[in-house]
């Protein structure tokens, strides 16, 4: 702990407001706290206990309470996916933000915020320019990017959480943390490993300890792209093919030292509370506990009627202490004999059911060596059995515990098994069901929160699970990429597995109280072994084709550039978002009103450039370069980088716990991403090619999968009569909005109707109608109205979903699969529509889901019973793709017809187009 204060004795406090709010929320998510008149005050009990630890034991002299202004920051600008994954903040949390700002006034604290900056800018300026003014500065966050900025008098302040004390890291404890010489590398390690939280890209691949390991070994990003002679293989191909991705992560992951704030030491001194205004939002509140721990002498103020609140307040703030390691009273065993690991097989063969997880050297279960199993039976123990390096000795000992792990009657615990039963594959050890994920099973019961392990353990267990040290420096990190790797520290893997016992005990009464058992048992966990069986067999890719199609868009680009530079009359790079804003905005003078983001320059993002498109044909000449330039980098220089050395194929990972929806997402690489609504995107489905020349293209995917869902599920008759009967549902519905005969319907009634078709199960607007169809909003909102007037049960459907979602705030699958809809009551119209949006179409979206799931388990299960060959080896939302043996397609059509169209009975029937070819391209 540092205790030193600069001589002046100015000791300067900044707080991060949201990360402190959000980690005090969800402090308290199991048990959330509410007033009597049912305010949600966990956020605020949270941040005010933080905020008086801070006041009572640190006493600085100056403080500040920092927030992230409304409305997008210069990021943004540069990057528009920019945090763009992150969920909406939770109502409830959304409606403490006005007490939390409260209670700061009320501590007579300056509130700041500075447009078109984050939290980390401001502090960061006000930090640097304290420093200067002899304070010893101290940032409160637990957010990990801070680092880079800590000096000799700029320190990072962790606040407490359940189990662990303070931490206030100087620059011993950054560099021993992130095993960097020098602060500023931080950004370098951010740069390269890129962050999820932030949706920073990175390079695809790097995770933190190889980020760690090539920033000590080069220094910098711009060291490790001046050596990339000396790496090797895919890693290699992976960080060149990223230069450009990885060097602007490093621009968004550095804190802007510029933001227009002043330092002003008297407005930052920390003086006396106003009394009035703290005891009032108090009392509003119900902090009897805290009023009397801020107000010494309160009674006039709190009476003996409160005294039972008094108690609850004091028990609430008891809930956020967890149990850790030192609580668990289980022991860990090393197994490093043959004769051991007899000893423990014999005890695995006549259990119920065990707990496991594999221990990887690297994130690619595809790639990585195999560094040991973890395995537990019993709460009291679990057993580490540490792997050999070499690979022939490694799968020695895998295949001892082989009979283990494809023995049926055994039940396999785990959490994100999948990984664990490729990295198992790979070394010739099939992992047969049943499984337990616990990953899966927290997924089906709160889709929208996070999974991974310690947040799992957390919310379900109160349990603060080991954190994975992350230590190496200067030469001893160069040295780690040469010499044999240390030994595995064993105890956060076998603290894992022994509360994956618990967490299934509870995960599984969860689900039962939810009726999510069937969905789990049923189709998630079938599912995930035939997940593991596509991205094991992985597809392959015609590298040469990719090749000659980087050249021609390549020269397609360069030819746009030229196109643009001709325009614009001047020479200046295209690619730089600065010097494009001079150009359109200075030179051109293409809009008057052009707004310059808080960096100084002009935002020249999507939506700036859609609004400008009538102005001058330079617009979309601009927007076609970025497209292509993107296509390049994203797809066609890239994918050949992800190709396995080992098998020549690419095995992407099919993620089932991440879209709340119950869609399959896919990353390294994403293949359901490539675009195909463009000719240059489609075309990139041409390099996916069969394994072998015996073998074919072979797709399948359901024709207007969610209407026909919409149709079934609203008991609409018109509807189900159009299905039934129509040969083209889009003309049948066009003849009924516009009430002609079918054979009246122009080309443009029948695409307008089409819109409002998968438009409408999305909840569109009458307004977004007209802007979709470039009509006026009248026209839009009577093709809305003559819409439900032909179907007029979808809208009823509609209304009903609406309703029964504001009653119990989830929205079911025609499987039970729930969609939790926290903010349909809201009082924000905003955000509240949104919610009712979700309504309507999570159902929908979810059972097309559910039924490609069940598709994908039947036909799996037939192909296995009549012998077949083939393999199914990518998904794309309502699309199923095979390397088809040739001598089985016609027999393949077969199963994929019957077991897609007979997935599950609809009152309308499921239809299946199918195609073949020679690549990806041709069939489909």
């Amino acid at each position: 702990m540092h205790s030193s204060v600069s001589n002046s004795g100015k000791k300067l406090f900044l707080l991060d407001a949201f990360a402190l709010i959000y980690r005090s929320y969800y402090a308290f998510i199991k048990n959330p706290r509410f007033t009597s008149t049912g305010i949600n005050s966990s956020a605020m009990l949270g941040f005010t206990n933080t905020l008086l630890e801070v006041l009572e034991k640190e006493k600085p002299s100056h403080i500040a309470v920092v927030f992230d202004p409304v409305g997008p920051t210069f990021r943004h600008e540069m990057f528009k996916e920019y945090k763009a994954q992150r969920p909406p903040m939770p109502e409830d949390l959304r409606k403490s933000i006005p007490y939390i700002k409260s209670i700061i006034q009320g501590f007579n604290i300056p509130e700041l915020d500075v447009e078109g900056f984050e939290a980390d800018d401001v502090i960061g300026t006000l930090a640097k320019k304290a420093e200067k003014e002899g304070f010893s500065v101290y940032m409160m966050t637990p957010d990990k990017d801070y680092a880079q900025l800590v000096s000799e008098n700029i320190f990072m302040y962790k606040p407490k959480r359940s189990g662990k004390e303070v931490e206030v890291w100087g620059l011993p404890e950054v560099r021993e943390n992130f095993g960097v010489e020098t602060a500023d590398q931080i950004i370098d390690y951010l740069g390269l490993m890129g962050d999820s939280a932030d949706n920073i890209p990175g390079c695809p691949g790097i995770g933190p300890k190889t980020a760690q390991k090539l920033i000590g070994l080069y220094k910098s990003i711009d060291g490790l792209y001046e050596n990339t002679d000396q790496l090797k293989g895919k890693q290699k191909e992976k960080i060149v093919a990223s230069e450009e991705q990885v060097r602007f992560s490093r621009e968004l992951a550095t804190i802007a030292l510029n933001a227009p704030i002043d330092f002003d030491e008297e407005k930052f001194k920390l003086i006396d509370f106003d009394e009035a205004k703290l005891r009032a939002i108090f009392k509003e509140l119900e902090f009897f506990t805290l009023a009397e721990r801020v107000f010494k002498n309160q009674t006039e103020l709190f009476d003996s009627q409160n005294e039972k609140s008094t108690d609850s307040d004091s028990t609430e703030e008891k809930e956020i202490i967890l149990r850790d390691i030192n609580t668990l009273n289980s022991k860990f065993f090393v197994l490093d004999n043959e004769q051991v690991r007899a000893d423990l097989k014999a005890e695995l063969c006549i259990q119920n059911e065990f707990a496991f997880r594999t221990i990887l050297s690297d994130s690619d279960p595809n790639t990585s060596k195999l560094r040991g199993l973890c395995f537990s039976f019993k709460s009291d123990k679990s057993f580490f059995v540490p792997f050999p390096e070499n690979l022939e000795e490694a799968k020695k000992v895998a295949q001892e515990f082989k009979y283990i792990f494809e023995d049926e009657k055994i039940i396999k615990i785990g959490h994100d098994c999948k990984k664990d039963i490729l990295a198992l594959r790979w070394l010739g050890c099939e992992v047969k069901a049943p499984i337990f994920d616990t990953m899966i099973a927290h997924y089906l019961i709160q889709p929208e929160l996070k999974h991974e392990f310690s947040f799992v353990a957390n919310s379900v267990l109160n349990y603060n699970v080991i954190q994975e040290e992350v230590k190496g420096k200067g030469k001893k990190a160069q040295l780690s990429l040469m010499m044999e790797p240390e030994p595995v520290k064993h105890d956060q893997y076998c603290e894992e597995v022994v509360l994956g016992l618990e967490l299934k005990s509870e995960l599984e009464k969860q689900m039962e109280d939810n009726g999510l058992i069937k969905l789990f048992n049923e189709v998630e966990m079938p599912l995930m072994s035939i997940l593991a069986d596509m991205e094991f067999n992985g597809v392959s890719l015609d590298v040469p084709t990719l090749n000659d199609y980087a050249k021609v868009l390549n020269e397609e680009v360069n030819g746009i550039e030229a196109e643009i530079k001709e325009m614009a009359g001047v020479e200046f790079n295209v690619a730089s978002p600065k010097q494009l804003g001079e150009v359109l905005f200075e030179k051109m003078e293409l809009d008057s009103k052009a707004k310059k983001t808080k960096s100084g320059q002009y935002s020249t993002s999507e939506a700036v450039l859609a609004k400008l498109k009538g102005k001058h044909e330079i617009i979309q000449k601009i927007l076609d370069f970025r497209s292509l330039k993107k296509l390049i980098s994203t797809y066609v220089e890239a994918l050949p980088t992800y190709i396995n050395q080992a098998s020549g194929k690419i095995h992407t990972s099919f993620n089932q716990a991440e879209a709340a929806t119950g869609r399959l997402s896919s990353t390294n690489p994403n293949l359901q991403n490539i675009p195909i609504r463009t000719e240059q995107g489609r075309y990139i489905r041409k390099a996916f090619v069969p394994s072998t020349d015996e073998h074919i293209f072979l797709s399948a995917d359901y024709s207007q999968v969610e209407l026909r869902l919409m149709a079934h599920m609203s008991k609409d008759q018109n509807m189900i009569d159009a299905f039934n009967h129509a040969a083209d549902f889009h003309q049948a519905t066009a003849a009924k909005i516009y009430k002609l005969p079918v054979e009246e319907v122009s080309k443009d009634m029948r695409s307008r109707a089409k819109t409002a078709n998968f438009g409408i199960i999305y909840g569109i607007s009458a307004w977004g109608l007209a802007e979709r169809l470039d009509i006026s909003r009248k026209e839009g909102k009577e093709l809305k109205d003559g819409y439900f007037e032909s179907y007029p049960e979808v809208k009823a459907f509609m209304d009903a979903s609406i309703e029964k979602a504001r009653e119990d705030e989830y929205v079911e699958t025609l499987m039970g699969r729930r969609r939790y809809l926290k903010d349909i009551n809201s009082s924000n119209a905003i955000v509240r529509g949104v919610a009712e949006r979700n309504a309507i179409n999570a159902p929908i979206q979810g059972s097309a889901a559910d039924v490609i799931k069940i598709a994908m388990i039947n036909i799996d299960k037939r192909m296995k019973k009549e012998g077949m060959q083939s393999k199914m080896i990518i998904q794309v939302h309502d699309e199923l793709n095979f390397d088809c043996l040739k001598s089985e397609l016609e027999q393949m059509k077969v199963i994929l017809r019957e077991e897609m169209e007979n997935a599950v009975q609809l009152s309308v029937p499921l239809t299946v187009d199918m195609g073949v070819g020679e690549n990806w391209l041709q069939a489909h």
